[in-house]
């Protein structure tokens, strides 16, 4: 039998939506208490790609990417979107989020992000949770696939992901010794 290669470290990264700057803020709290310090965060902008959530969590909405420094392992991904999940719920209001919040992680190859609802180009994880390749990497630059959502296919989030995976890299190798 061959041996198994262990999995790379990867970075967490946590797509923030909310309506209220002091709901974000919250979020944020939250978020680095159980994942620590962010290396790069994402400006603000307005999420106009969907009025999914305007019924649940009103209007307008915005959206930002937060990374952390922190690498962890891919394997985690499921347990850290029950822990988003959880955060969600406790910062809600009458059973109504007032942040939605969505971790998935990047390497050098891929953004991987995770989700409660199937569909046939998702991989079940473990406890209700299901891992998506969102953008792969390939000729210098992040691709999104046909089933990449609208906002993760933008220049500023692309430019994001692509400092993120810079970051990354000095990272690993600075590890690599």
């Amino acid at each position: 039998m061959g041996s198994v290669k262990p999995a790379c470290p990867a970075v967490l990264i946590c797509a923030v939506t909310y309506r209220e700057e002091s709901d974000d803020d919250l979020a944020f709290a939250r978020l680095t208490a159980c994942f620590g310090a962010t290396v790069l965060a994402q400006s603000p902008c307005p999420f106009t790609h969907t009025d999914y959530y305007a019924k649940e969590m009103g209007a307008p909405l915005f959206k930002h990417l937060l990374a952390f420094e922190r690498l962890f392992l891919p394997d985690e991904l499921a347990p850290n979107k029950l822990i988003t999940n959880f955060i969600e719920s406790d910062l809600s209001i009458g059973g109504c989020r007032r942040v939605n919040l969505d971790p998935g992680y990047l390497d050098a190859a891929r953004v991987v992000l995770a989700s409660t609802k199937d569909h046939a180009h998702r991989i079940f994880l473990g406890r209700g949770i299901y891992g998506e390749v969102t953008l792969l990497y390939r000729n210098g630059a992040f691709q999104p696939l046909p089933w990449t959502y609208p906002d993760y296919r933008e220049a500023g989030t692309l430019a994001f992901m692509e400092a993120v995976r810079v970051w990354y890299l000095r990272k690993v190798a600075r590890a690599a010794g």
